[in-house]
């Protein structure tokens, strides 16, 4: 065969014609495999985003969930904060007021009139709380013209029992505040002076022979002046002992006037015990001339029953004698008879 073929063969036409028909054979084929392979690209890609629509959804229902807890728990906390936000703004208040209070409390006890004024209110706020009303007195005024602070009306003996409120604060204070020995010496030599005179004068005004007891009660409306007081100056409470004036605070006083309650309730006990004793001997009169009354009925009732025995007695005799003056006959009697004697 000759090169270059002849275009005009019909054999080089032939095998054109059959390469031709190879090549488009080769080339639908190849077409339909790479539609085949773009068809299941498309599917996977349609699979591969719908799973990662599904997986966004997810994630945002989780996101969702988790801020709604996260808004939860913030709002809560953020309740809690305002809650202990409004129990400090509370604790402020009440800090404040407590500390206008101190300030008055300092005010009160910076004035001598007005410490005296606050140590009677204690007091009397103690009695009120121990002791019945009918129990005590304010402000009692005794025979000799001395005004104490109260009087508890004990039964004699030992009888009525003064107390008086008395404050050395300022003897106290200076104590407190001596930074050197020899003030701390001078500060207590003035603090046992002020409570000696205190016993003092409760003696002197608050026991008055045969209208109070022979003891008086002085009332120190402070704990730490009290316990100072028996730690460091135990002589002025044993002077206080011999002069018969016995150092109280609040909690001691209460004390007190708890036992003196048990003696007044042992006191109107008794008395009522004497007055039961009394009526039960009324009673026992009574009983008895009831029993003599009764006896005496008994012997009227009895010579009663006697005399109504006889009664009946007359009055069968005088039956049986009606019967027989019933039986009588009272026809004229037969000649030559005579009547019967």
């Amino acid at each position: 065969m000759t090169w270059p073929p002849d275009a005009s063969d019909p054999l080089v036409w032939a095998a054109g014609a059959g390469v031709l028909l190879l090549l488009w054979l080769l080339i639908r084929a190849g077409r339909s495999s790479a539609l085949t392979e773009l068809q299941r690209g498309q599917e996977r890609l349609a699979g591969g985003l719908a799973a990662l629509a599904e997986a966004q959804a997810a994630a945002q229902a989780r996101m969702a969930d988790g801020i709604a807890g996260d808004a939860a728990r913030t709002a809560h906390a953020l309740g809690a904060v305002e809650a202990r936000l409004s129990a400090i703004d509370r604790a402020q208040a009440r800090i404040e007021a407590l500390s206008d209070d101190v300030l008055g409390l300092q005010d009160i006890l910076a004035n001598k009139q007005a410490r005296g004024v606050f140590g009677e209110i204690q007091l009397a706020d103690i009695l009120a709380k121990a002791l019945p009303p009918d129990a005590y007195s304010l402000q009692a005024t005794l025979s000799n013209g001395r005004r104490a602070d109260a009087l508890v009306h004990l039964p004699e003996p030992p009888g009525p029992v003064a107390v008086d409120s008395k404050f050395p604060l300022e003897a106290w204070e200076a104590l407190r505040r001596a930074d050197t020995e020899r003030a701390r010496t001078e500060a207590a030599r003035a603090l046992r002076r002020a409570v000696l005179k205190h016993v003092d004068d409760i003696a002197e005004r608050y026991l008055v022979e045969g209208e109070t007891a022979g003891q008086a009660l002085m009332f120190l409306p402070s704990e730490a002046i009290y316990a100072d007081l028996h730690a460091e100056f135990g002589d002025a409470v044993r002077a206080g002992f011999a002069r018969k004036v016995w150092i109280v605070s609040p909690t001691t006083l209460m004390a007190v006037l708890t036992t003196m309650r048990g003696v007044m309730r042992d006191a109107r006990m008794q008395a009522e015990a004497g007055r039961m004793r009394r009526e039960i001997g009324l009673l026992a009169g009574d009983v008895a001339r009831l029993a003599d009354r009764v006896g005496k009925l008994d012997m009227h009732l009895r010579q009663a029953g006697e005399d109504i025995s006889a009664i009946l007695v007359s009055a069968e005799k005088a039956g049986r004698r009606a019967e027989r003056l019933e039986a009588v006959d009272f026809g004229e009697p037969e000649a030559g008879r005579k009547p019967a004697a």
